[in-house]
């Protein structure tokens, strides 16, 4: 006979409490008890609750090596069998030995048992016992049994199979708050905009003053900035380095082809004693090119077709630290007769309407492959294949796992609500899901590794040093100190390349990803494996970067860009111009988004731009996976280092008219979970 202590811990979250039924059976080197019930006078297992029992085995089962957590409901409920219990932890105690930590965090719906390991995060060469092997390649197989890959449509990446949201288990779901904060927030929005009358109005806006019934609808102090700024030049520029959309624009040595700007165009804006060829040469000219929009199918809205351009938009630096500003607009990407060179000396809404188109093919690469694309579909494909590949008591599970909260819900209902027939983008957006498809396809042919890893990105762009780039300074700042946490963990359990290569569940992790994600594709430069520590460490990085930054980067700030429609529309319901002079005020707002589109997309911005509750900051790991020290002390470490990023972003911030919030560490979200 011997005794053990048993102590248990139930998460805190809604529902986490359960009345049912609790026994463990402990798994050791010489055998198994029964099922040893834990159960005292009163209720157990409340929500926040940490409980102590006593448990008996007959027999010695030696080395402890699993815990078996038995869940039933009580006898006379049994067909009831629903009620589920969120357990975080179980600690077990023998007589002699130091206690033993078994981490769960995960959901028990119904009648069920769950395997648990000691909570040492361990990879597959070191467990040498049996048991153990045999329990990492049972969790394994249950895993991929319960989460599987489907294609959604040609082209993209596989993601999870499942159809709606009420078909997922509990451990990818929202929690009750946040689901309700989410649907409260959808649903205020659209009554508000449905009481104004504007929601179900088929037509054009009468004036913008008219749009600003709409846009005084939900206020922050960057939609305040942007209604006030959004004809300067200055801030139209300023959008491609801090906007919604920061990762096109870069550095251009020599003029395309297509792009027949010349000096006399420019002079204006460059001055008399330069010329273009010289600002080229010097590297203050900079090019943002919409061109995989060309030939996009477009959409038709209200029964009207709607049209869509693949501009070139030419950039000037001015000298010391004066504003980026445009040199030049071309609609299309063959120039000629139709397809005119705006200029800032053109009159006021022949510029006008060029910028709004430009603005127009920013909010549809933005939407459908900056957010959608590597925001969403590209971070779902690293959540299947970690809850697919590694076990729960593998370094990069316990590392990884924080970074894959809700993604799997947020991207269910996105194909439920969002990109579905009949919803939002197939009913207000000028390219609809059939252009958002094909241009998914398109970059898929030509998304590259180095697109991924921030680093690389700004060096194959070449703006390294252009002034007031914030989204690069936060960004850069951000990837250092994940790499830094990054590479402690991986000296941690990897201590050489062999250990690397030879870890069979880790090479599994990044050939799905390849294969399932990046579709196989060799030229992308995506791994198909990996063999050193140094490329390990890069990996992970850019895993937990795409995660947590960079998508809060280019998802946080949709209101605040998109709130006044003249700066970001949707769609345009007239075509682009062929010739200069012609354009008017009535002309410009004609060819905007009709109000009822405007107002769908509105709303969609309002409720994907704010986290509807239940956060998890960057570096806040409040389910201990890691029961070691050293990785403790990493995370630690991290959490420092990102609340001295956060110190110094909002130094700078108050100095600025327009702060650049959205990679500021307390605001950036562990994981994609809106």
């Amino acid at each position: 006979m011997v005794e053990f202590r048993v102590r248990v811990s139930t998460g805190e979250t809604f529902g986490a409490g359960t009345w049912d039924r609790v026994s463990v059976s402990i798994v050791g080197t010489r055998g198994e008890t029964p099922p040893l019930p834990l159960d005292s006078l009163g209720r157990e297992f409340t929500a926040g609750a940490e409980e102590d029992f006593k448990v008996t085995a007959p027999e010695d089962v030696g080395e402890v090596l699993l815990l078996h957590v038995h869940k039933a409901p009580p006898g006379l409920l049994r067909p009831l069998a629903s009620d589920a219990w969120f357990c975080r932890w179980l600690q077990l105690t023998s007589p002699q030995g130091a206690p033993l930590r078994f981490p769960c965090y995960q959901w028990l719906e119904g009648a069920g048992t769950v395997v648990l390991r000691e909570g040492t995060a361990k990879i597959s060469r070191e467990d040498h016992h049996p048991t153990l092997q045999k329990q990492r390649q049972d969790e394994l197989r249950a895993h991929q049994e319960a989460y599987r890959w489907k294609t959604y449509l040609p082209g993209w990446p596989h993601c999870l199979d499942e159809k709606t949201v009420k078909n997922l288990n509990l451990n990818i779901k929202y929690s009750v708050a946040k689901s309700t904060t989410f649907f409260l927030r959808g649903s205020s929005a659209l009554a508000e905009l449905k009481l104004k009358g504007l929601l179900d109005r088929k037509g054009p806006w009468r004036s913008l003053k008219e749009m600003k019934r709409v846009f005084n609808f939900r206020k922050t102090p960057a939609v305040e900035y942007v209604f006030e700024h959004w004809q300067e030049d200055a801030f139209f520029a300023y959008q491609f380095l801090n906007g919604l959309n920061p990762v096109l624009i870069r550095r251009c040595r020599c003029l395309p082809e297509n792009f027949p700007v010349t000096d006399a165009m420019v002079a204006p804006v460059l001055g008399p004693r330069t010329s273009l060829q010289a600002e080229l040469e010097k590297g203050s000219i900079f090019l943002v090119d919409h061109s995989i929009l060309a030939g996009v199918r477009t959409n038709v809205v209200n029964g009207r077709p709607q049209f869509s351009a693949a501009p070139m938009t030419l950039l000037y630096q001015s000298p010391g630290r004066g504003p980026l500003l445009p040199l030049a607009i071309q609609l299309s990407q063959t120039p000629g007769p139709d397809s005119p060179i705006f200029l800032p000396s053109d009159d006021k809404w022949d510029w006008l309407l060029a910028k709004a188109w430009v603005r127009n093919a920013e909010f549809s690469i933005h939407e459908a492959l900056t957010h959608l694309l590597h925001g969403h579909l590209v971070t779902e494909v690293f959540t299947l294949a970690t809850l697919r590949q590694l076990p729960h008591c593998h370094p990069l599970f316990k590392l990884l796992i924080p970074h894959t909260r809700y993604t799997l819900h947020i991207n269910t209902l996105a194909r439920e609500l969002l990109i579905s027939p009949g919803q939002v983008v197939d009913k207000s957006t000028g390219l609809g899901i059939g252009g958002f498809s094909e241009l998914i396809q398109r970059n898929m042919e030509q998304l590259s590794y180095s697109v991924l890893c921030l680093p690389e990105d700004i060096r194959a762009r070449g703006v390294e040093d252009i002034p007031g780039y914030h989204y690069r300074d936060d960004g850069m700042q951000i990837w250092g100190a994940v790499e830094r946490f990054v590479s402690e963990i991986i000296g941690i359990y990897y201590p050489s390349d062999e250990s690397v290569r030879d870890d069979s569940e880790l090479q599994a992790w990044v050939w799905e990803i390849f294969s399932e994600g990046f579709l196989g594709r060799e030229s992308s430069g995506v791994p198909s494996s990996l063999g050193t520590r140094e490329a390990l460490i890069q990996y992970v990085t850019m895993v937990i970067f795409t995660c947590s930054a960079k998508h809060c980067a280019v998802s946080a700030g949709q209101f605040d860009f998109g709130a006044w429609l003249p700066n970001l529309p949707p769609t345009m319901q007239l075509p682009p111009p062929t010739s200069k002079g012609q354009a008017t005020l009535e002309g410009f707002i004609a060819t905007l988004s009709p109000v009822n589109a405007t107002c769908d997309v509105l709303i969609a911005l309002w409720v994907l731009s704010k986290e509807p509750g239940d956060r998890r900051p960057l570096g806040t790991y409040p389910e201990e996976h890691f029961v070691e020290d050293a990785p403790h002390r990493s995370i630690a470490a991290f959490q420092g280092r990102l609340a001295q990023i956060s110190r110094d972003i909002r130094e700078r911030n108050q100095g600025l008219a327009l702060p650049y919030v959205y990679l500021d560490p307390p605001v950036i979200e562990n994981s994609v979970s809106i």
